[in-house]
């Protein structure tokens, strides 16, 4: 039986590095338990292009204000734990139906580029701490960290 996958949402990579923020802990242990079943996490260029946006941008923007060489060493993390699925013909094809169909506007755009993503490789789960933002697409189930429950093993 092929390993099971998830897309991690942006939000679930930021507080990867942010050890102090109170979902830290919270993201951490969902990831560590879903990695101990064997689960591939899996990002795109989607998710790195947000991140690079909060990590680089001033913390009076909002943003978490490190250096360029910082946010690179977040991405490499990324790069070497988790499997990067690239953008191609088919996510953009999926991606144009899914804006259409959907009457998806503004910045929920990226969430149906994450969803195109998705469903040209094969997902159905995305760990996300914003479930409400892929209600619409009901090939997708949207797991928040807390509903990552350890195993008894």
């Amino acid at each position: 039986m092929p390993a099971q996958k998830y897309l991690i949402d942006t939000n679930v990579l930021l507080r990867i590095f942010r050890v102090h923020d109170p979902q830290h802990q919270l993201t951490r242990a969902s990831l560590d338990e879903l990695g101990s079943r064997g689960t591939r996490s899996c990002f795109s260029l989607q998710n790195i292009a947000e991140l690079w946006n909060v990590c680089t941008r001033p913390e009076a923007r909002n943003g978490y204000g490190l250096t360029i060489a910082d946010t690179s060493k977040c991405v490499e993390y990324i790069e070497n734990t988790m499997t990067f699925l690239p953008d191609n013909r088919q996510v953009f094809s999926i991606w144009r139906k899914l804006v259409v169909d959907y009457g998806v506007r503004g910045v929920q755009v990226h969430d149906a580029r994450l969803v195109a993503i998705m469903l040209a490789y094969g997902l159905t789960k995305i760990l996300t701490m914003n479930q409400q933002d892929f209600l619409r697409y009901p090939s997708i189930k949207a797991v928040h960290p807390s509903q990552v429950q350890p195993s008894s093993r």
